[in-house]
């Protein structure tokens, strides 16, 4: 056991499917895992174990924001060993080019946090993902005739704010889309050497404010969920 995952060695596989939340993480195993095992409950912060297609993979949840997915990628990576994470998540798009229901992979996370330069001195506000699953995520896309479009995303501590305007390091970097997480996972993979990648599901389009609806969301992000343990299957 770690310290925020109650699972036995052994019960977390080498690739692990992340999203925010724990609900959504219990969707994912009911649905498309067989025989799949709750091996954490810790905090109701679910993982399960099971199998997609026959091999192994676990789904569980990051929580919100850098200091959570900070503390349970780090200790999936160190404590279970695992070898690559993929964040599947929502996200708001800064520009009318995206539109709902586009699926990003995100090829690069910049973000004000001071979180990768005080955790591993790691200096610089933006970080690429890490090792060769973003690459088997654009493969699988095609296999599967699922238009995803490679991006870079602003990940970013502050989900309200006073100023209505795109940050600055969104506009510097060219920013599609913003998200709460990426730039965190990217950074413990980057330390630890271990793969990391983010797809994001566009749920919000900031500048029209349209969004899905809760109804919609459950549908919305299953090409996403199969993209990633499709993706899972070659990793």
């Amino acid at each position: 056991m770690s310290i925020h995952i109650s699972a036995k060695k052994g019960e977390i596989a080498k690739v692990v499917l992340q999203p925010g939340d724990p609900l959504r993480a219990q969707y994912i195993a009911e649905n498309f895992l067989e025989n799949a095992k709750l091996v954490s409950k810790t905090r109701n912060i679910f993982y399960y174990t099971g199998l997609y297609k026959g091999k192994e993979v676990t789904v569980g949840a990051s929580g919100m924001g850098f200091p959570s997915i900070g503390i349970y990628s780090y200790e999936l990576f160190t404590e279970y060993e695992v070898d690559t994470i993929i964040r599947i998540g929502t996200c708001g798009a800064y520009t009318t080019d995206l539109k709902l229901f586009d699926i990003l992979n995100v090829e690069n996370a910049a973000s004000e946090s001071t979180y990768a330069r005080y955790a591993w001195e790691i200096e610089g506000d933006i970080l690429p993902h890490q090792g060769n699953a973003y690459r088997t995520i654009n493969e699988t896309a095609k296999e599967l005739s699922l238009n995803i479009k490679e991006t870079n995303v602003h990940s970013s501590d502050i989900f309200y704010r006073k100023d209505p305007n795109i940050p600055a390091i969104a506009t510097k970097y060219n920013c599609s889309a913003v998200e709460m997480e990426a730039f965190g996972l990217f950074a413990n993979a980057r330390h630890l050497g271990k793969n990391a990648a983010t797809i994001l599901t566009v749920s919000d389009i900031i500048p029209t404010h349209e969004n899905i609806s809760s109804d919609e969301r459950e549908k919305a992000l299953k090409p996403m969920i199969q993209l990633a343990l499709e993706s899972a299957l070659k990793i």
